[in-house]
């Protein structure tokens, strides 16, 4: 685990290594790990997710997302979800319209997070 600063936003980083994220009390666990980094945004490469997260059926993503969100903290998914994304219509609709919002991401590695939120803070400033 590991915290960084991007474009003012304190991001903790997990490692890909490590118990895989499987039920809504692991994400839990996500939001006080995020608060006792006091990080704002937790980064989670795809492979510490259970492949259930990927079956929109099963609940799990939506169940993980909203805790993490119900507790004002956003949630970047970075890795590789190309398979994952061929085999659903509904996790493709489901990635997009998260992608377009502020609060969950999936991006294919670190740099897309922090250019995301680079723009993302252009936009608040030249507001």
């Amino acid at each position: 685990m590991r915290t960084d600063e991007l474009s003012g936003v304190r991001v903790l980083y997990l490692d890909a290594e490590g118990d895989p994220i499987s039920t809504p009390d692991d994400a839990a666990d996500l939001v006080g790990s995020a608060w006792s980094h006091r990080a704002t945004l937790v980064a989670v490469p795809v492979e510490r997710l259970d492949a259930k997260f990927f079956n929109l059926r099963s609940g799990l993503a939506g169940e993980i997302t909203q805790k993490v969100v119900n507790y004002r903290l956003q949630l970047a998914v970075i890795g590789d979800i190309g398979t994952q994304l061929e085999k659903s219509t509904a996790l493709r609709d489901y990635v997009r319209e998260s992608n377009a919002g502020d609060h969950v991401w999936f991006l294919d590695d670190e740099p897309s997070l922090a250019d995301k939120l680079a723009r993302r803070a252009a936009r608040a400033t030249a507001r």
